[in-house]
């Protein structure tokens, strides 16, 4: 009798399901730690800019009228405001002067 070598269509089968399983495990994973990477992000720059406007308080002895004050100003951005990682503009409250993540939607 003839040796055949090769995989079955029955071990390929096997392969292509297991493949399939630990991919539907872990994609899901990879997207949800880059959409956590961002929201953190974004929580890091909304701390950065309260911050600033502090700064700003303590500076001028008055709060900003607006968010533009402070991120528009290369004394409290050298290098440019911190831009929200989703796409999404900052905005401060006009009573606090903060801006606040539960304001951000996320």
């Amino acid at each position: 009798m003839k040796s055949r070598k090769g995989f079955t269509l029955v071990e390929l089968l096997i392969v292509v399901l297991i493949l399939g399983a630990l991919a539907a495990i872990a994609i899901p994973r990879i997207i949800g730690g880059a959409t956590s990477a961002k929201k953190n992000a974004c929580l890091t720059n909304i701390d950065l800019i309260n911050s600033q406007i502090e700064l700003y308080y303590a500076n001028s002895d008055a709060w900003p009228s607006a968010l533009s004050d402070v991120t528009g100003s290369t004394d409290y951005f050298p290098d440019g405001p911190p831009a929200c990682p989703f796409g999404t503009a900052y905005t401060m409250d006009s009573t606090t002067h903060r801006v606040k993540a539960s304001e951000h939607n996320h």
